[in-house]
């Protein structure tokens, strides 16, 4: 099984939104790019085709 990661993007920041509220969206990390890379890093790899 592969899991993808997915990136939610709000105000140019990270986050995980609750039930897909942007009102109660949780920031994570202010750089997306970042934030990908990390995952690659642990061999993750965020653009793999579904």
């Amino acid at each position: 099984m592969d899991i993808i990661p997915a990136i939610d993007l709000l105000g140019g920041q990270c986050v995980r939104l609750y039930q897909g509220d942007y009102d109660q969206a949780e920031v994570f990390g202010s750089d997306p790019l970042a934030m990908a890379q990390t995952w690659a890093d642990q061999g993750r790899n965020p653009a793999a085709p579904g």
